[in-house]
């Protein structure tokens, strides 16, 4: 699965990000909207992630689906 396609379907997969990571909050769901950098930039902030982190978590979750 693409990012593209996660984006398209976002009200499905976000209930799978929040099971991933559980910081995020309703409202970072919503600025989230499907965009990766947003997710990873919430990521870096909720997490701590440094930017290659971020990429290996995210990629991973992409596989995962």
């Amino acid at each position: 699965m693409n990012w593209d396609q996660i984006r398209g379907n976002w009200k499905q997969f976000r209930g799978q990000v929040r099971q991933k990571w559980g910081k995020l909050t309703d409202d970072d769901m919503e600025m989230i909207r499907g965009r990766r950098e947003e997710l990873a930039g919430k990521l870096q902030k909720k997490y701590g992630y440094a930017k290659d982190e971020v990429e290996r978590e995210i990629n991973e979750f992409e596989r995962s689906l």
